[in-house]
């Protein structure tokens, strides 16, 4: 008798779940987290508006993604967030979502969790207000994040190229001494824990606007990372992921006031503090010289179409 009970209750049970699955083909399952006053700023029923809610400015588009930054209005207040929408997908990730849609599949709520997990851990990023994932009908996947915007900051690839103009010679060299130092420690400091950022430009580093006119910065602490959706720990894999870290650093620094010297102490200052040894260091300055010439002969063609 047992034994027919609990056979009719699977029975039950698979009926149960696929009929949810038909019924994903006609309606959404919808997962959504926001912080504070979020609903109040983003409107009444925000959910069904906010992918096709237009930007403020600064709008862009790329691969199925689009971010832009809005000015939400609530009484006196005004918050400012940059929005992130994604409304194209790989088949399989589509697939999966149909299959399990309680699930995260999509980068807004994952780059949510990563958001979460750093400022817990006290990393400096933008503060996440609000994310969710939408499946269905159907194999639809879209998904957003809203970060708000991070106020009088200015990202590193523009910073260091004003700070070069604004310093004498050597008031700069001590400036970018300072930043420099600071920016191994905050990469050092996550590569130790086996995390990677998986898209380390200098677009992605912030500091203050204030700390460009200073000539004795306090940058300890107060660089801020951005666009942490790939961000992952990676155990297995840790040498491959440093080494596209690394890559995209130094890449990104051959700009206006940063010179070869620069970038050797930047590389320098690195493995003494992961203490890499001597023959993992030669494997890796040999592979991140192939990865950046990759890179500079992509952006070459990239720049002659």
């Amino acid at each position: 008798m047992v034994i027919i009970m609990t056979m009719l209750l699977d029975i039950y049970q698979n009926i149960k779940c696929l009929f949810n699955r038909l019924n994903l083909l006609r309606r959404r399952c919808m997962i959504v987290a926001f912080k504070g006053d979020w609903p109040a700023f983003a409107g009444i029923d925000w959910e069904k508006h906010i992918f096709h809610q237009q930007v403020t400015d600064r709008f862009h588009s790329k691969q199925g993604r689009t971010i832009g930054r809005r000015l939400y209005f609530y009484n006196d207040n005004v918050l400012s967030v940059f929005l992130k929408r994604y409304y194209t997908f790989p088949w399989y990730i589509r697939l999966l979502a149909f299959l399990f849609p309680h699930k995260i599949w999509s980068p807004g709520l994952h780059e949510w969790n990563r958001l979460q997990w750093a400022l817990q851990n006290g990393w400096k990023v933008p503060r996440p207000v609000a994310a969710g994932q939408w499946v269905g009908p159907g194999l639809r996947l879209r998904s957003f994040l809203a970060v708000e915007e991070l106020q009088d900051m200015v990202p590193l690839h523009e910073a260091i190229p004003q700070a070069m103009q604004y310093h004498s010679p050597s008031s700069y060299s001590e400036w970018k001494r300072r930043l420099l130092i600071e920016l191994v420690n905050v990469i050092a400091a996550l590569h130790q824990k086996r995390i990677f950022h998986k898209d380390l430009y200098l677009c992605h580093l912030y500091i203050k606007l204030d700390d460009i006119y200073n000539p004795i910065p306090e940058f300890e602490g107060n660089i801020y990372l951005i666009d942490l959706h790939r961000l992952r720990r990676h155990r297995l894999l840790y040498f491959y992921w440093l080494v596209k870290d690394l890559s995209q650093l130094l890449f990104s620094l051959y700009i206006d006031g940063i010179n070869n010297e620069d970038r050797q102490f930047i590389f320098r200052l690195y493995y003494w503090k992961l203490n890499i040894s001597k023959l993992a260091l030669l494997f890796l300055k040999v592979l991140i010289k192939f990865k950046i010439y990759f890179y500079r002969r992509h952006a070459k063609r990239a720049g002659a179409k």
